[in-house]
């Protein structure tokens, strides 16, 4: 069953229960969603985020960066089972992407909405150099990438205007 290519059109709430990697790469079918599929894996990962965050900075980089080269694979796979690059549904991307933008913030709610309109917005109109790793990375590591860069700009320009908003961190 691994190797079976599912339907890249509309894949089922059953087939991603029977495939690990299609599960993970669905964000847990959160990639499910019809419309702005991205939008709903990055409200997905939030929760994750939440109990990411209650542990020690290095342990949540550790597991961030882990699951970062992990996506790589998962999202590889998923690709290659639907037949397609980067199919919209994959938001595993989006996840790790997100918990880049957060690594470095203090959690509270302020940050968290900062946090997730900024990465929504540098992975939807992705500036250079998000465009070019988009149109020139392939594979797992082409759809992992720009998210990953999108999420450290993200972070960057949400610490710099939270420093700047509130005065401290």
């Amino acid at each position: 069953m691994e190797g079976l290519i599912i339907s890249a059109v509309n894949p089922r709430v059953a087939e991603l229960l029977r495939s690990p990697s299609l599960l993970l790469a669905f964000g847990f079918g959160s990639g499910l969603a019809p419309k702005a599929p991205g939008t709903f894996g990055t409200i997905a990962a939030i929760p994750l985020w939440l109990l990411l965050a209650q542990l020690p900075q290095l342990t949540t980089l550790f597991i961030v960066a882990l699951s970062a080269v992990a996506g790589v694979a998962i999202c590889g796979r998923a690709a290659d089972k639907l037949g397609v690059h980067d199919h919209g549904g994959i938001v595993w991307d989006e996840f790790v992407g997100f918990w880049v933008t957060m690594a470095f913030l203090p959690l509270n709610y302020v940050t968290i909405v900062l946090g997730f309109i900024l990465f929504r917005l540098f992975d939807i109109f992705k500036p250079w150099p998000i465009s070019w790793l988009d149109k020139h990375v392939g594979g797992g590591l082409g759809i992992m990438i720009d998210d990953v860069v999108a999420g450290l700009a993200a972070g960057s320009c949400a610490w710099l205007l939270y420093f700047l908003w509130l005065g401290t961190l």
